[in-house]
């Protein structure tokens, strides 16, 4: 079955890379009209210049999800070029410092909950307005780390701003089920894509847990980490009517990994 997305018009934050790529690319193959927000719109650029070039309709904005104006200001422009949001994929977001609690600075810990915990806030809430004309979906990028997977020692503030997600989702998939609006969240494994790049490790070594699974840490695969396409795939039917008596809901997309590695 192919899912379709025509006519939909679809908000991916942090689209440049990885996931939120795969997934815009695939939005727009579906039929979507695709929008991004992102604060380096250099990499969304790309994004969409391959959304174009391939016969879709892409817009980029620029914005620190962190910043409510600048939010509020990219959910206007978007509104302003199609008249209307119908599916919001709340993506962005940093793996910050992982480090042991108590080399942890609280700007670390700040840095990470504003970008990735008050960041997807004001992507929602910013987003109803135009959602609660017709309804749609949300979909917010949580993780294993902090819903089913605690071994990362050092990744506190992470997982916690990834739990924090889970439970917004769940919280608000109640109170706008009346406007018809879903919302549910993916939780990825080690999925092949650049986030990791920027996360700063620091004196892990002195909180490391030594476990070892020597034959592979994700069940299905092995060794091998899973495609940000496969991980596109989940979110494009989270957003499409396959998907039209489903809310409140977290799917893992770990190949198993959080189970073995729990």
């Amino acid at each position: 079955m192919r899912i379709e997305l025509a006519e939909k018009v679809a908000v991916v934050s942090g689209a440049g890379s990885g996931i939120g790529k795969a997934t815009a690319l695939l939005f727009a193959q579906s039929g979507a009209k695709v929008a991004t927000i992102d604060h380096t719109p250099e990499d969304s650029q790309k994004t969409v210049d391959q959304i174009t070039q391939q016969g879709g309709e892409g817009l980029v904005t620029i914005a620190d999800i962190s910043q409510p104006e600048e939010v509020e200001q990219a959910f206007q422009k978007i509104s302003d070029r199609w008249g209307k949001i119908d599916v919001v994929f709340a993506n962005a977001g940093i793996n910050g410092v992982w480090a042991p609690v108590e080399d942890l600075s609280p700007e670390e810990w700040d840095k990470t909950l504003s970008v990735n915990l008050r960041g997807t806030f004001l992507t929602v809430k910013y987003a109803l307005p135009y959602l609660k004309k017709q309804g749609g979906s949300i979909i917010i990028n949580s993780s294993v780390n902090g819903t089913r997977m605690f071994s990362n020692t050092g990744a506190t503030a992470y997982a916690c701003s990834k739990a924090a997600q889970v439970a917004l989702a769940k919280m608000i998939a109640v109170e706008l089920a009346e406007y018809k609006i879903r919302v549910n969240v993916i939780c990825p494994g080690a999925i092949d894509t650049n986030i990791n790049d920027s996360t700063k490790s620091e004196n892990l070594e002195k909180v490391k847990i030594p476990v070892e699974f020597p034959e592979g840490q994700i069940p299905l695969t092995g060794k091998e980490s899973g495609k940000a396409s496969q991980v596109a795939q989940v979110v494009l039917f989270l957003a499409s009517d396959a998907s039209s008596h489903v809310t409140g809901t977290e799917l893992w997309v770990d190949g198993g990994q959080s189970l073995l590695q729990g």
